[in-house]
């Protein structure tokens, strides 16, 4: 594909060298060229008089080069149903034939690497190359234009590397806090250590610590995040129902306090789109959209070598119910049952209460769905509550990077009522 592109390069004495080896490679090697532009007049590079057009290149010619790494292009996928279904991003040249690019931008093209299809077009000017950095950019397009909120921001593997980094059971000698803290910066950015979380028998670093070091790697970062976050898991009782005054046994309240994560595991409502409230949002209202844009790359660089190297996956063992919860699930769908039978029995005695607007059939119809119903939703509570706590789906259901508590239910304990076109089974 980068062979196949090409942007119109004026020589200079900045680049003549770099053009003359680009000419000399032709049009099969990479990197290469395919025209020379001289005086209205265009050579074809494809023949074998390639080292004579090198040799004769001169300041002013224009070389048809092929794309490189940096260059400015347009990314686009359609239906192109808003603004940001077409932004502006540097060119990455890489093996194969797929497009690849940040997790992070798959929400405003709607993109979910099941086989879409996506387009390439390269400004083929200087001044069109400047409008698509300035209007069109990734960094100047974080919001949607329709509510102001945040839609570039993390999703899917992001989200779950955030969500088991931040555990309150997660710590790190040096040297692999070291490590970690060199993904989100390829090893070059400055990073000042913070204090120790524990000190003896040896000094421990938390997964929170790491969050902090992201937000503010250094002294020359003049970054205070100020934030407050109730995630999918904030609950205001303990185990036993008992009323908590203040943070969550679930650890679902996210706190920053001048850039250092005191508390909470970060999921969706915190580093996920759609939030005005939100990690990335609060970082563009209050340091724009480079302080912003900086965060989501350190995300994305730690959360994926994260995962790829602390391993996430499903197996038929995650869905697999114990015996304790098949038990419990039959005793649910039995009282469901029971109930279901009840509004049968009014309903052939002639005793069944009427709905507003409904005769005794849709009022019995009614009645029937909203018990099974409630059973799918009792097994999903249940499911919540009796799996492992490493439990893939769980996880992911959790943190918001994927399904829900009755998605769970539907896979480990029971399908539950399906209703299609007014007819029902279950």
């Amino acid at each position: 594909m980068a062979q196949i592109l090409t942007y119109p390069e004026r020589v200079s004495r900045h680049n003549i060298e770099k053009l003359r080896k680009c000419v000399s490679n032709g049009i099969y090697t990479y990197p290469g060229a395919r025209y020379v532009r001289r005086n209205g007049d265009e050579f074809y590079l494809g023949g074998s008089n390639r080292k004579a057009y090198a040799d004769k290149l001169q300041y002013g010619d224009i070389v048809e080069r092929h794309l490189e790494d940096g260059d400015v292009l347009l990314f686009n996928r359609q239906p192109s149903l808003h603004r940001m279904s077409v932004m502006c991003h540097r060119a990455k040249v890489m093996p194969w034939r797929t497009l690849r690019f940040n997790e992070s931008v798959c929400n405003p093209y709607n993109a979910d690497f099941d086989g879409d299809e996506m387009n390439i077009h390269v400004p083929q000017t200087e001044e069109a190359r400047a409008e698509a950095v300035l209007l069109m950019g990734v960094e100047k397009n974080l919001c949607t234009p329709k509510n102001g909120e945040i839609l570039v921001a993390s999703t899917q593997d992001f989200l779950t590397s955030s969500f088991l980094i931040t555990r309150n059971d997660t710590f790190y000698d040096r040297a692999s806090f070291s490590l970690i803290c060199s993904y989100m910066g390829d090893g070059f950015d400055s990073i000042d250590f913070p204090t120790p979380a524990v000190i003896k028998p040896i000094e421990l670093w938390t997964g929170k610590q790491l969050f902090s070091v992201l937000v503010r790697p250094n002294a020359n970062v003049r970054v205070y995040l100020n934030l407050t976050v109730k995630e999918k898991s904030y609950s205001k009782t303990d185990e036993d129902g008992r009323a908590i005054e203040a943070m969550c046994p679930n650890d679902g309240f996210v706190y920053f306090r001048n850039s250092e994560l005191i508390a909470g595991q970060l999921g969706k409502g915190t580093l996920g789109n759609g939030n005005k409230g939100g990690f990335f949002s609060v970082l563009l209202r209050d340091y724009k959209a480079h302080a912003a844009a900086a965060c989501m790359n350190r995300v994305a660089k730690l959360s994926a070598r994260w995962i790829g190297n602390h391993g996430f996956s499903i197996g038929i063992s995650d869905v697999q119910p114990s015996d304790s919860l098949c038990k419990e699930k039959e005793e649910i769908i039995k009282e469901g049952y029971k109930k279901c039978d009840e509004q049968i029995k009014l309903y052939n005695e002639g005793q069944l209460q009427l709905k507003p607007g409904s005769d005794a059939a849709q009022s019995l119809e009614s009645e029937i769905t909203c018990a099974l119903n409630n059973i799918r939703e009792q097994t999903g509570k249940l499911c919540m509550q009796k799996l492992h706590w490493r439990n893939s789906p769980l996880i992911m259901s959790q943190c918001g990077s994927k399904r829900s508590a009755i998605n769970i239910s539907q896979m480990v304990a029971c399908v539950g009522q399906q209703i299609s076109w007014w007819l029902s089974c279950t």
